[in-house]
């Protein structure tokens, strides 16, 4: 296997559909090795790689690899949404493949796959590339096929964490030897058992591990600055916080030694908290104060409420996304426009045209942005709600981070809800639920070029709540 990727792609006759390195592609020292490594654990592996750093690129140039090398047949790419399958169908194409994408009706690609599926085994077809979602791969009709893919076939899970609740990992093609999973972030989220089947389905993570502190060293990603934005609840939402605060406490000490994510009550109630937080009405005054500022500003992405599922709001969600849109477009005049789950592709598309040529000075977007979606021109992020998830922390920064040309450097602010001082009684299970958002917020602070900045403003959260050992 070649040390360096400058690779001879002179098509040499080369088919088209089969997979060629282009021209122009040189990959970084970590994705070289990250191939190599792969190779070495006998074709199975997981790649925890930093959101942005090229994990499309290099799965890629592994399935090129292995066509070369063993004369792979089939590549199939597992996306968890929609967007991605379009987003991966653009890539495929700059290495000389032609997908098919599967998604939406079956009538849209069964036939498509079956009748490519027969080509390949009677010779006619030297190449297939299949490109789908979750939610088909675990389908009838796609799984009735499975049984027709060569054993020279590679399966790639982009985002593979999303691969590990039990029907979707059950779904996985047992008969598919060449395995490759990628994600930023592959330990699942509260789920130990769904990360194990994960890893042993994919392979365990391998080396190198890509930090975001390694991306933005070697220029994977751009610098930053990061401003926290730090915000009280009004009289009423800390009334509301307050009691819920209390009926937290009152879960967790009912039973010696209970864990949150082993108890539903606690699990509902934090929920409802974090919602209340994400909806806080201060956010808003805080944003006009930001924006005021701002109006000739361009390439701005605003993060919203997380909708629980790809298609599904919440009303705090909902509202929010409204009040913002209004704010910036109605009140302010800024040019934006909403980017959710509920955006058709074909609309997206142009959006994402409109906000890179700076049409649209910003785009108000709910999670569909937190995986996968390559949007490099954003320049700057106003993030209005934070995910208690870790996982969704890690994907936003990636997508802020993207280099572009031009971006020499991003900006980040994030507004952070102050927990109201509710006494001793409730004082300890605040600061043990709050010291693992504030790890996050301080990791993000201490990685900024402004850290020192950064830092002095979270030491107010830090001196409220007695945490000034981190």
């Amino acid at each position: 296997m070649p040390d360096q990727y400058s690779l001879d792609s002179s098509p040499n006759n080369q088919l088209l559909g089969c997979p060629l390195i282009p021209s122009y592609l040189q990959l970084r020292q970590y994705q070289q090795e990250a191939v190599r490594n792969w190779f070495a654990n006998k074709g199975r592996g997981t790649l925890k790689m930093a959101t942005g750093s090229g994990k499309t690129i290099t799965g890629l140039t592994i399935a090129t690899e292995l066509y070369q090398q063993i004369g792979l047949q089939v590549l199939l790419i597992v996306c968890p949404y929609r967007h991605l399958v379009t987003q991966w169908g653009r890539e495929c194409q700059s290495f000389n493949l032609e997908p098919i994408l599967a998604f939406e009706t079956v009538r849209s690609w069964q036939s498509q796959l079956s009748i490519a599926l027969y080509n390949l085994h009677s010779g006619n077809q030297p190449f297939l590339t299949i490109i789908t979602t979750n939610a088909t791969l675990i389908s009838d009709g796609f799984q009735s096929q499975l049984k027709y893919f060569p054993d020279k076939t590679l399966i790639v899970g982009d985002e593979a964490h999303n691969l590990g609740s039990r029907r979707t990992e059950e779904s996985l093609p047992r008969n598919i030897g060449l395995r490759l999973g990628l994600s930023a972030t592959p330990e699942r989220y509260f789920d130990e058992e769904g990360t194990d089947s994960l890893l042993s389905y994919f392979g365990a993570v391998l080396q190198p591990e890509l930090t975001l502190a390694d991306a933005i060293l070697q220029g994977a990603l751009v610098h930053y600055l990061y401003y926290p934005v730090l915000v009280e609840l009004t009289e009423s939402e800390t009334a509301f916080y307050a009691k819920l605060t209390k009926r937290i406490g009152w879960a967790l000490n009912s039973k010696e030694n209970i864990s949150i994510q082993n108890n539903d009550t606690v699990t509902s109630l934090l929920m409802q908290r974090a919602r209340l937080i994400g909806s806080a009405a201060n956010k808003l005054n805080a944003l006009r104060e930001l924006m005021v500022g701002r109006l000739d500003t361009s390439h701005t992405l605003f993060y919203c409420g997380d909708g629980s599922v790809e298609g599904e709001l919440s009303q705090e969600s909902s509202r929010q996304l409204a009040a913002v849109t209004r704010l910036l477009g109605t009140e302010l005049g800024y040019r934006v426009n909403t980017y959710t789950a509920d955006t058709a592709l074909v609309e997206r598309e142009e959006l994402r045209r409109q906000f890179e040529r700076g049409e649209l000075q910003g785009l108000v977007a709910i999670r569909c942005l937190d995986e996968g979606v390559d949007i490099p021109a954003i320049k700057t992020a106003v993030i209005l709600a934070s995910s208690g998830n870790p996982r969704q922390f890690i994907q936003r920064r990636g997508r802020i981070l993207r280099p572009h040309p031009g971006k020499e450097r991003a900006t980040l602010f994030d507004t952070i809800v102050l927990p109201p001082d509710l006494g001793r009684e409730t004082l300890e299970v605040e600061r043990n639920l709050l010291r693992k958002e504030l790890k996050r917020f301080l990791e993000f602070a201490d990685l900024a070029d402004n850290a020192g900045e950064a830092r002095v403003k979270l030491l107010q959260l830090q001196k409220r709540y007695g945490l000034l050992d981190m």
